[in-house]
């Protein structure tokens, strides 16, 4: 890993570095890291869109996310009538509308700010689950995602690939898994849920090489409860005990992070 001090970007910015093809930058502050992170988001979607018609992107689903996505739907300068939306994962048999459903987090976080060209959701509550799987995973084809915005669980998942369903080689886009405890314990420590006993077990998750597909991935990852995570995927072997550590394998992939969680690089 190569470190550099680069405190001369007008955000705060406390160092950046190199590990594989993984570019790490790290801020002050989850604040100025999600500013950070949507001002260059931004600028890849108006790049992409001067290109090509429109841009696919998927958007992760987390309180991870939150300043990144205030930061990135004041972006107005962004056609965002070119741009079709998906998201990556999404619990099992939720209440319709619930509000602690992926699908609700991502309408109140971006959707409804702006008018998208389309807006792809993954339905939980499929009377056919494999059926579901199969229908979102024509749509990634359809639509060959360029921009993946995703973030980091405290388990090292990217999107819900739980360590015990990780699979760099999977053969789905789109699969159903069993989550995890961790990963479960997780959502109640985020405050989405009260309790474990009201976390689903089971969720709908793009698989690694559906996320990895992206030609531009930007993972958002603050807080000290990552810590530990954020070490696995810059410093860990790149096997699915760590799925986040895949990563260092795409060719352009940003990771952001706040002093939290980045303490034990």
């Amino acid at each position: 890993m190569e470190r550099q001090s680069v405190r001369s970007d007008g955000m705060q910015r406390v160092s950046a570095c190199y590990t594989g093809n993984l570019v790490t930058h790290v801020y002050e502050n989850r604040g100025i890291m999600g500013k950070a992170a949507a001002d260059i988001v931004s600028g890849k979607i108006k790049h992409l869109l001067g290109q090509q018609e429109f841009v696919n992107i998927i958007f992760a689903s987390a309180p991870s996310q939150n300043e990144f996505l205030a930061a990135l739907i004041e972006k107005k300068a962004i056609d965002w009538k070119r741009v079709n939306a998906f998201h990556m994962d999404e619990y099992i048999e939720l209440p319709e509308n619930d509000s602690r459903a992926f699908a609700s987090f991502l309408k109140g976080k971006i959707f409804r700010y702006h008018q998208f060209r389309s807006i792809h959701y993954i339905n939980g509550n499929a009377s056919n689950i494999g059926k579901e799987c199969r229908r979102y995973a024509k749509l990634l084809m359809e639509y060959p995602p360029d921009i993946v915005c995703l973030g980091i669980g405290e388990n090292g998942h990217l999107a819900f690939n739980d360590p015990h369903v990780a699979d760099f080689n999977d053969p789905l886009l789109v699969k159903m898994v069993k989550l995890d405890a961790a990963c479960r314990q997780q959502q109640v420590n985020d405050g989405c849920f009260t309790g474990l006993n009201e976390v689903p077990a089971y969720a709908i998750t793009l698989t690694i090489p559906a996320l990895m597909a992206g030609k531009y991935i930007y993972c958002v990852v603050p807080g000290e409860k990552k810590a530990n995570a954020v070490y696995n995927t810059v410093h860990g072997e790149v096997i699915e005990k760590y799925p986040s550590a895949i990563l260092r394998k795409h060719a352009n992939a940003n990771l952001f992070l706040d002093k939290d969680s980045s303490s034990l690089l």
